[in-house]
């Protein structure tokens, strides 16, 4: 992987995001709407994925987390490259925990595939995290839920999709999102009327406000 985007915090940091592009995206493509939207004590850190060859792209090559063999909920998923990617999460994770910011101080963050992706890496991280922002996205091998989670039950998880998704269908997030809720017990799922595959002033208005919420429970620790 290439060396991922990093804002740094503009006063002592105390926190950090870690947000996941879509596919064919890089770290570039959030970056600069993220800084503008975190805590100043925040640090944010953009990955961006590997190239690869993508199937439900023909095989061409692009930065993708792992192959994506159909946008179908119930299709076969790439399972080896879906708990790789959370390998490289996880280590993102722990490299910053090993700096001093407690895992409970961390955000894990993505849209679409780096949304699929953040759910993953959080539900099956050991240690609770300050919560998840999932836009646009979906629960990749849902199958093996709650079986698969090792994570505190009460990590909040932030769901935002616009009921206009061409590409991640709207009913996606929402089925995804009652899973969730089955067996997490702070799940938000926030729909953006007319909104497509895409963010929003409004959306990252709410994502500015539910980070600062997080953080501030999270002050006392």
């Amino acid at each position: 992987m290439s060396a991922p985007v990093i804002i740094e915090a503009t006063v002592k940091q105390t926190a950090t995001l870690i947000f996941m592009h879509g596919l064919g995206d890089t770290g570039h493509g959030w970056s600069s709407a993220l800084a503008a939207i975190r805590p100043p004590f925040m640090k944010v850190i953009c990955p961006t994925a590997p190239t690869q060859p993508v199937s439900l792209n023909a095989g061409f090559r692009m930065p993708s987390w792992f192959d994506l063999k159909t946008l179908d909920i119930s299709g076969p998923e790439d399972e080896p490259g879906i708990q790789a990617a959370r390998d490289n999460v996880h280590g993102m994770i722990q490299k910053e925990v090993s700096a001093g910011i407690p895992a409970n101080r961390i955000v894990i963050g993505g849209f679409s595939q780096g949304g699929a992706l953040a759910l993953y890496s959080a539900l099956t991280y050991d240690q609770p995290l300050a919560g998840v922002v999932a836009l646009s996205c979906w629960l990749p091998l849902h199958k093996q839920f709650p079986g698969a989670k090792v994570n505190s039950d009460d990590v909040p998880i932030f769901q935002a999709h616009g009921d206009y998704d061409p590409v991640v269908p709207y009913k996606f997030g929402q089925l995804s999102a009652s899973l969730l809720k089955s067996f997490m017990k702070n799940v938000t799922f926030k729909t953006y009327n007319g909104l497509s595959h895409s963010s929003s002033d409004d959306e990252m208005d709410d994502v500015k406000d539910i980070i600062s919420k997080w953080q501030q429970l999270n002050n006392h620790l």
